[in-house]
């Protein structure tokens, strides 16, 4: 936890006691928005939905604070989650009030029905829960999972960062990630907290990969999600990795960053630079020194910079294959800061089987980029997505838990 997590901690406790899917998985290899239907996205399997699903054009991510006081109410909680994302994942009738007098059974945001609208909802979980005696699952963590550090250009405001557990929602809709999000502080109110929470957005359906808050492409190089193999060595933490715990298998280690865009300077600033600091051509997203979008980059081009942003996220060398990560970002847009400047970025997510082969090692060769000029990321975390749920009767961190 931050600096001031253990007293925010304590007072949070103190208040506890009181139909196109296959269409759009093309182009979400291609880091595109899908263009799906209403047609739900199967929640089970031995991998969360929401990962290597296609993704849908709303995004949301809440971190949590517990309030469970005990294994008990650890347990309570993530069957209770499961039972959840069961249900609003699958699309329903929405059940009506009986009882004027009584609190309505649902939030009304949906009307009488629910359409599953793609819905995936994702649970990760973050370190500073395996640093809880109330629970006892130090043995059980994640061999790579630890409190997000502070990189050189990071401004990290703690009250929007780290966080004992994590969901991530995505759909077709905002109403439907604010639906679904809703629904679950409303059954487990006595048991987390909300903490944090960013909502983005990527352009609905369209051709071609969507494009960041800068104006480029972003997703032009991501892994093919369709591609099981590489997804096996990139993306799931595989049975029996070294130091890892057994019931990890499955699971993938998950990076949130908020991203501070400075868009009014870079609005200022030289097309040619900017091309320059990607790496790309801005209009069709070709590499510099290439001539289409997904044409693999000449890093001996002249026309290439040795610090351009590709380059370094991704020297495309056989040492450095197995860095790459899968990204699943949104752009953000909340208003205005006190300065008069606007609010916007990028929601930055990720996945990989290996923390510190796959983004730390990212990271560290961006350190000191020439975007960083333009970017200040200033919140976020590093979290641990459970693996999946297979099997009757089971239920989302069973494993983790040793009930599996």
């Amino acid at each position: 936890m931050t600096a001031s997590g253990p007293s925010r901690r304590a007072v949070l406790l103190g208040l506890g006691s009181a139909g196109g899917a296959l269409a759009g998985m093309g182009r979400a290899a291609r880091g595109e928005p899908a263009a799906l239907g209403p047609a739900s996205i199967d929640w089970r399997g031995p991998h969360q939905a929401g990962i290597t699903t296609p993704q849908p054009a709303a995004g949301l991510v809440v971190a949590f604070d517990l309030l469970a006081p005990d294994r008990a109410g650890l347990e309570a909680l993530f069957r209770t989650l499961t039972e959840r994302i069961a249900h609003l994942t699958g699309g329903s009738a929405v059940p009506q009030a009986e009882d004027p007098r009584l609190p309505p059974p649902d939030s009304g945001l949906m009307g009488a029905g629910v359409d599953a609208d793609a819905l995936t909802i994702t649970v990760a979980v973050g370190a500073s829960l395996f640093e809880d005696a109330r629970y006892g699952l130090a043995a059980a963590r994640p061999a790579r999972l630890m409190q997000m550090e502070r990189f050189s250009n990071d401004a990290i405001d703690a009250d929007q960062a780290h966080g004992d557990l994590l969901i991530q929602f995505c759909a077709n809709t905002d109403l439907s990630v604010i639906y679904a999000l809703r629904a679950i502080v409303k059954a487990t109110g006595h048991l987390m907290v909300p903490r944090w929470q960013l909502a983005g957005f990527l352009r609905s359906g369209g051709p071609g990969t969507p494009r960041n808050l800068f104006g480029f492409k972003d997703g032009t190089a991501n892994p093919d999600p369709r591609d099981a193999a590489l997804m096996d060595a990139l993306v799931w933490t595989p049975p029996g990795a070294p130091g890892e715990p057994d019931w990890t298998a499955g699971g993938s280690y998950q990076v949130v960053r908020i991203i501070r865009q400075f868009v009014e300077r870079w609005d200022r600033t030289p097309l040619g630079e900017q091309e320059r600091i990607f790496g790309r051509h801005r209009l069709s997203g070709a590499p510099l020194g290439g001539q289409r979008e997904f044409d693999t980059p000449d890093f001996t081009h002249p026309a290439m910079p040795g610090d351009a942003h590709i380059r370094l996220a991704n020297p495309r060398t056989p040492g450095t294959d197995g860095n790459r990560i899968l990204r699943r970002g949104y752009n953000y847009a909340r208003g205005v800061t006190r300065s008069g400047q606007l609010d916007m970025g990028l929601l930055f997510i990720c996945f990989q089987a290996d923390l510190d082969q796959g983004f730390r090692t990212v990271q560290a060769r961006l350190d000191g980029e020439p975007l960083d000029e333009y970017v200040k990321p200033t919140g976020g975390g590093y979290f641990f997505a459970l693996p999946g749920v297979t099997g009757a009767g089971r239920f989302l961190g069973d494993g983790m838990l040793g009930l599996a």
